[in-house]
Formats: C-alpha cells, sequence, structure tokens
C-alpha cells in the first residue's frame, strides 16, 4: 500500500521547516497545557452558563481551543503530521529507497534524526 501525502520531505527539509516548526509545536503545547488545566472547572462552569449566560473560564477554553485547533491547522497545512499533542511529536511523510516512511521529531529535539516505517510508530525509530 502506498499511501498518498501531500509532500515527501527529505532529512534536509525537514530540519530546514524546524526554525518555523518550533515556535508552532510550543505554542500548541502551551495550548493544550492550559485546556488541561482548565478543564476541571468546566463542569461547574457550564452548570452556571445555563443561568447566566457566561463565564470567563469557558471563554477562555473556547478561545484556547481556537487556537490550538488554528495552530494544528497551520501545522498540518505545511504537510506535517502531528503525532501527540502531549509530548510536540511529529512525522514528516519520506521516501527511503522505494518505500515511504516517517522522519520523526520531537519537541526539544535538536534536528530531525530519526525515522521509522509507517507502521512503527515512535518505538520503531531509527537513526537517519
Amino acid at each position: 500500500m502506498d499511501p498518498s501525502f501531500r509532500r515527501l520531505f527529505t532529512a534536509e527539509e525537514a530540519n530546514a521547516l524546524l526554525d518555523d516548526l518550533r515556535p508552532m509545536l510550543g505554542a500548541i503545547l502551551r495550548y493544550r497545557a492550559r485546556i488541561v488545566e482548565l478543564q476541571p472547572a468546566l463542569a461547574p462552569v457550564l452548570e452556571k452558563m445555563l443561568g447566566n449566560g457566561g463565564n470567563r473560564v469557558a471563554s477562555e477554553l473556547l478561545e484556547t481551543f481556537e487556537r490550538l485547533r488554528a495552530s494544528v491547522r497551520a501545522v498540518e497545512a505545511m504537510g506535517v503530521l502531528i503525532k501527540d499533542l502531549e509530548t510536540g511529536l511529529v512525522d514528516f511523510p519520506s521516501r527511503r529507497g522505494d518505500e515511504i516512511v516517517f522522519l520523526c521529531w520531537r519537541f526539544g529535539e535538536s534536528s530531525v534524526a530519526h525515522w521509522h516505517r509507517l507502521d512503527a510508530g515512535f518505538a520503531g525509530r531509527q537513526p537517519v
């Protein structure tokens, strides 16, 4: 099976995107953390909202969700696949010989230095 991806990256092309990708993924990780932080307060807020028409926490949560969604879409528009919002794990579709594979990078790593087969996941990472 040859999956269709918007774009295939070389390791050099993937590494060249990191200067743009790092701040985008940093924002995504912050938005996700804020959503997790606000979530426990959501149930009582929703109950109050039914009676008075709004709440600051709910508004912030909705705004943060929208920022997260927009940031994820911007990353995906680059052809990069977000695999884990908690750790900032992304894959870059690539070609290794005749095989389509993923170049793998996690937020905080200095460069795209690993790859794995489509069905292997993070545990199957190998050096580029």
